[in-house]
Order: structure tokens, then sequence, then C-alpha cells
């Protein structure tokens, strides 16, 4: 398994020009994101086909080559060319990058390299502000301290119900969630809880729970409309 993902990063690689050229879009760059992003889901998500008949060992092991050989990929890329936003890789290869940061879990200064650029490209309206406050949420979290907008989840697999891992100022999370265009934390809970219901529906079923356990969502503040 390892020698095969050896081989696709050798191949991989070689597509990828010799220098970076920041504002021309790189469309060989941009399919290979995809192709590694479309791994990362199956290494991200349970297991599947024939990837079921691994069992839970041998398929964490293979998520763990998967992420590691993705993060010498991605880091690769962001030597080239620093964060890739729209200009370089539009909207959805753009996306596929930070979706594989997101699981360099081990690698925490990688991450933190990657947040700090994918601001400055805020800036610039060439990344995406949702996706810049979940990678914040992750480093804060993995670098154990407590999120600021809430993306980072645990489930109370008593009551099924979603709930965020450490917050900061908890009672302003959804004007902080607001700026970067996310819903209210009661409506993504809510979606998270019953994702995880479905997901885990036969073994809340033995335990008696027939739904998860929602939140009621405040109603939008339309004060600051004109």
């Amino acid at each position: 398994m390892k020698v095969i993902l050896l081989v696709t990063i050798l191949c991989l690689t070689i597509i990828m020009p010799a220098r970076a050229q920041k504002k021309a879009f790189n469309k060989a760059l941009a399919d290979s994101l995809n192709s590694w992003a479309l791994l990362d889901q199956v290494a991200a998500k349970a297991p599947e086909g024939k990837y079921k008949a691994m069992g839970w060992e041998k398929f964490g092991q293979f998520q763990d080559s998967v992420f590691d050989a993705h993060q010498l990929l991605l880091s690769k890329v962001f030597d080239l060319y620093g964060y890739p936003g729209y200009d370089l890789v539009g909207k959805k290869g753009s996306n596929n990058f930070w979706l594989m940061v997101q699981h360099c879990d081990k690698h925490l200064a990688f991450q933190q390299k990657v947040l700090n650029a994918m601001k400055e490209e805020l800036a610039k309206n060439n990344a995406d502000s949702k996706n810049y406050a979940y990678l914040t949420d992750r480093v804060k979290i993995n670098t154990k301290q407590k999120q600021v907008y809430g993306t980072q989840l645990t489930y109370n697999t008593d009551s099924c119900q979603a709930i965020p891992k450490p917050l900061a100022d908890s009672l302003n999370v959804n004007q902080r969630r607001k700026e970067v265009g996310l819903e209210p934390i009661e409506k993504y809970l809510n979606s998270m809880s019953e994702l995880h219901f479905m997901m885990n529906k036969a073994t809340y079923e033995k335990k008696g729970i027939t739904r998860p356990k929602l939140l009621t969502v405040p109603k939008e503040n339309n004060s600051d409309k004109p």
C-alpha cells in the first residue's frame, strides 16, 4: 500500500511546474488537487466498498498513509505557490487544497503556516472565509486552545447531540460566524446531530433513541437591515 502511494506521489509531482506562476491559472495543478481530494475523501469517511473488508485497524493505517502522503504533496505545492487561491487553481481547486490541509492534524506547524497564508489571500478575495474559519478552529483545537467559530465538534452519544469542542466567548459566536458567512451555530449543530444519527441509526435505536436531540434555532435578527 505504501509503495503504491509513493509511486503515485512520484507520478503526480512530475506534472508540477518547476517554477511557480502565481497569477496564471494552473490546470494541471487544479486537476492534481482534485485527484488527491477524491482519495482524501475515501480515507476521511467510514470504510465503504472494497475498503470495508480491511477492518478498522488496516483502514486506519490506510487513512494515515493517505494523509501523510498528501501532506508531502501539499507542502511541495505550498513551497512553490504559497496558499493556492482562486486565481491559481479556481474555487474548487482552492477548496480541495484546504480540505486536505484540514486532515494534516499530525503536522501542526504546516497547518499554521497555511492558515497564515490563507488570511492574506482572504484580504484579496482570493480564498473562502468559511474555509478559513474551519481551519482556524482546527488549528486552535490541535494546539489545545479554545476554538473561535464552533466548527469542531464532539457528540453526546447518550442523547445523539452534536456539541462544540471548547469554545471561546460562546455568547458572541453567532456574530463571528455571521462575519465569515456561516449559519447560526444552533442550525449547524442540529444538522450535524441529524447526520450523526443517520450514520449511526442502528446503534442509537438499540438504545431506544429514535431521533437526535435538537436545539432551538434563533430567529434571524433583521435590526441591521434597512
